[in-house]
Formats: structure tokens, C-alpha cells, sequence
């Protein structure tokens, strides 16, 4: 439900235009560095990653409320808290219209009308700011590793073309991670590639995910697609695979990429169900959104590959001992 993880466990709680957001974290060794002033440059990115943002303006000051004693993790629960400030109800009064694209029918029928539906609630993109703070402690927990998201450039000339047409644009976002040792993943159900594309999917928006040339793959001879170790540390020839085969790491980089669909929020008139009037009409939304929200994705999709990696490395050190 609102919690990921076994050992190192994430729970996220509040919405969209609640009083607060936040996440607890449990599992997280103690004597880890930690201050609030860690997690800025992260959520920096997070804030500024679109050039056609919405103009909500969020401050988004970490608050950590427990865990921390002295600059260190305690190994209690840890506990980062998000005031929400910038709000406007009236963005979101839609008079018997369901936005087209959210998920405010799916969330209406799946709790009888009792969510709150206002900036999206508990489905918003909000909602990925305390999973960015997740990540900054995740890799502080596996500093060797080196995780490094970006957004394919070529989406960026759609993002263009939106912006001249009062429409909205998706994203392509590629991530690679540096310096996993070999072994890494616990088969079935929590192989690395499940595990990765679990927590990825939690990002609203997110529609699918491909692991080195999957896609391409399907398309291939196996005498194109396999990848030939060329020395004793495992390295290959190739990285078809995204450096993960039968769902465990192999040594060499992972990279995989997500897709995220458009913004629904669009300027533009639609056509759309009204269950006041039980017609279809014309509806147009008024209010604050991105044009192309994947372009704040990339380091959500570091945070939430580092939550993977480091409960996976603790889950192996535990095995191991």
C-alpha cells in the first residue's frame, strides 16, 4: 500500500493539499551522517527540474523529526516531514467533471467518494517530493554506488511544441548505476529488475520500463543479443542485458530507461463525461501544472533505484552474516 521496502522500509503518508507530506523510514543503520542541509540539493533538483513548471511555489523545507541524534542516525525510525503552503482549492472545482487522464474517477469509485481529490491528493506528483528525501538517506547508505539520472534530450523539442499549442509533453528518462558488485537480487519475486520497476511505477505517471535494449530486444537474434564476458571479473563485450541477467546483478552497469506519459492537465478543451448533467461536454481545466512533469523525474528515479539498492545490499549483508 503506502509502504516499499523489507529491511530499509519506506512509508509515505499526507497529500497533495493536506497540511503536510512526509515519509518514515525504518531499517536505516545508525551513525550515518544526517541533516536536513543533506537533502537540499536533491530536492533542489526536484523543484527546478522543468522550465515550464507550475507555478505553485512549494518551499519544501525537510523537517526531520525523529532519528537523529548529534548529526547521526540513531537506527529509531526516521522521520522527514513537508508543509504544504502554496495551496488553492478553487483550481479544483470541476462541477461533475472527472479530469481526463487522472485518476480522480479511478480513486472516486475505489473509495466511494471519501478521497480528497484536491491537487490530486495522494496520487499527485506531490507526493514524490518525501521519496526524493528517502533516496538522499538510501545513498548515504550505499555511498559506493553511483546512480545518475537524465532526461533524453531529444523529448525536449516536444516540450516546445506543447508550449506553442497549450497541450503537454512526455519524457524519456534514462538511469545507470555504477559500482554494483556482482550478485545483487533475490529471485523470483524480488529480483533486482522487479524490485526496480516496483518502486519506479510508484512514480505518478510512469507507464513503462525497459532494461538495457529490452525493447529492441524482441527484434534480435540471440547471436546479436547475448553478451559475451571478455574478462574473469565478468565485464562483457556488450550491455543488451542492462547488466542484470536471471534478475541479478552480473557486475556490469545497469541502465534502464522509464517512460512518462503526458501531463493530463492541459489547456486545451476537451470533450468529457459530466455526471451532473450525464452527458458529454466541454471541459477546461484552469489551474497550475507542468507541461511536461518527466522533466522533475530524473533524480525521483535516482532516489527511488537508490531505496532498491541499498534494502536489496542490506537484505544481501544480512544473508550473509
Amino acid at each position: 500500500m503506502n509502504s516499499f521496502g523489507n529491511i530499509f522500509r519506506i512509508t509515505l503518508y499526507g497529500e497533495s493539499h493536506g497540511k503536510e507530506i512526509g515519509v518514515v523510514i525504518d531499517g536505516c543503520p545508525a551513525g550515518i551522517p544526517l541533516t536536513e542541509n543533506d537533502l537540499l540539493p536533491d530536492i533542489e533538483r526536484r523543484k527546478t527540474g522543468g522550465y515550464a513548471s507550475s507555478s505553485r511555489t512549494e518551499r519544501d523545507i525537510p523537517e526531520i523529526r525523529s532519528g537523529i541524534y548529534r548529526g547521526h542516525t540513531t537506527g529509531a525510525p526516521i522521520m522527514i516531514a513537508f508543509r504544504n503552503e502554496d495551496i488553492n482549492d478553487d483550481d479544483y472545482k470541476f462541477d461533475g467533471f472527472f479530469r481526463p487522464g487522472h485518476a480522480d474517477y479511478a480513486a472516486h469509485r475505489k473509495y466511494n467518494g471519501f478521497n480528497n481529490p484536491l491537487g490530486g491528493g495522494q496520487f499527485s506528483g506531490r507526493m514524490t517530493l518525501p521519496l526524493v528525501a528517502a533516496g538522499c538517506i538510501a545513498k548515504k547508505i550505499v555511498p559506493q554506488i553511483e546512480i545518475s539520472a537524465h532526461i533524453k534530450p531529444e523529448c525536449l523539442a516536444n516540450v516546445e511544441k506543447a508550449i506553442a499549442n497549450n497541450d503537454s509533453a512526455g519524457g524519456i528518462v534514462e538511469c545507470r548505476i555504477k559500482n554494483l558488485d556482482a550478485g545483487i537480487g533475490e529471485p523470483f519475486f524480488n529480483s533486482l529488475e522487479s524490485l526496480i520497476s516496483h518502486a519506479i511505477f510508484s512514480i505518478p505517471g510512469a507507464k513503462a520500463i525497459e532494461f538495457g535494449n529490452g525493447i529492441a530486444s524482441a527484434s534480435m537474434f540471440g547471436s546479436e543479443y547475448n553478451d559475451c564476458i571478455v574478462s574473469s571479473d565478468g565485464h562483457t563485450a556488450t550491455n543488451n542485458c542492462g547488466g542484470i541477467n536471471g534478475g541479478i546483478s552480473n557486475g556490469n552497469e545497469i541502465v534502464f530507461r522509464t517512460y512518462f506519459h503526458p501531463t493530463p492537465s492541459i489547456s486545451k478543451v476537451q470533450k468529457t463525461f459530466n455526471f451532473n448533467t450525464m452527458q458529454v461536454e466541454d471541459f477546461e481545466i484552469h489551474g497550475r501544472h507542468d507541461v511536461c512533469f518527466a522533466l522533475r523525474t530524473p533524480v525521483i528515479v535516482e532516489a527511488l533505484a537508490a531505496i532498491v539498492i541499498a534494502d536489496l545490499s542490506l537484505m544481501t549483508k544480512a544473508t550473509r552474516q
